[in-house]
């Protein structure tokens, strides 16, 4: 009796109890997708900036973009489901910090992976997906290890010695910079400036080569 009764709930809400065909697919690309994952992320992303802040935030925004695409692939929401959840996740911005535009192109490298290895349905072969795939990863890793040879990073500096934000008084205040970090200044920019505390805000610029420590002060 009771058997009979779950039979009939699964065909009331027409609801599958195990689908050999689709888990094992799920299994299989969900897998496949966590891989490429990494690569890109740990393999690729942490080895060139040694920045574990958004290894967290890149692998669970592709396991939940993925399984989010997957489960959805039926409802015939394809193509506009994708392009939503670009638009969405495209122009994210945290409310402290603002993403820099180097981690922005990785949400959207590992969103549009995750989308792409979810949606593919069976038109594409498994060996265009994987191909696919390859070209992300081998174009990413070529711009970060052999053309991009170098970094170039922006740091905000709170800098007290007012008089040399005077355009006559840059080059002392480029020395004065580089002897406070310890950094080979590419450039610099004078931002805000407040002239009753007397101090400024002064973006650098400088090839990737050694953590910046300093605080300016």
């Amino acid at each position: 009796m009771e058997n009979l009764l779950f039979i009939l709930i699964i065909k009331i809400f027409g609801i599958e109890l195990f689908d050999a065909e689709d888990f094992w697919n799920l299994l299989l690309r969900f897998a496949f997708n966590i891989i490429v994952t990494y690569i890109l992320i740990r393999r690729i992303y942490f080895k060139v900036t040694n920045n574990k802040d958004y290894l967290f935030t890149y692998f669970l925004i592709s396991v939940v973009v993925f399984l989010l695409c997957f489960l959805l692939e039926s409802v015939k929401l394809e193509l506009g489901f994708a392009l939503g959840l670009f638009a969405i996740f495209g122009i994210i911005r945290y409310r402290t910090v603002q993403m820099p535009i180097r981690e922005m192109t990785y949400l959207f490298i590992i969103i549009g992976i995750s989308v792409i290895n979810a949606l593919a349905n069976k038109k594409i072969s498994y060996a265009e997906l994987l191909i696919t795939n390859a070209f992300i990863i081998f174009i990413t890793l070529g711009l970060e290890r052999y053309w991009l040879l170098r970094h170039e990073v922006m740091q905000i500096v709170i800098y007290e010695k007012i008089d040399n934000i005077k355009p006559e008084n840059h080059k002392l205040l480029l020395e004065d910079l580089e002897n406070r970090t310890g950094l080979k200044i590419n450039r610099f920019e004078i931002g805000k400036i407040n002239f009753l505390k007397d101090i400024a805000e002064v973006k650098i610029y400088y090839y990737e080569t050694t953590k910046f420590k300093g605080n300016g002060k």
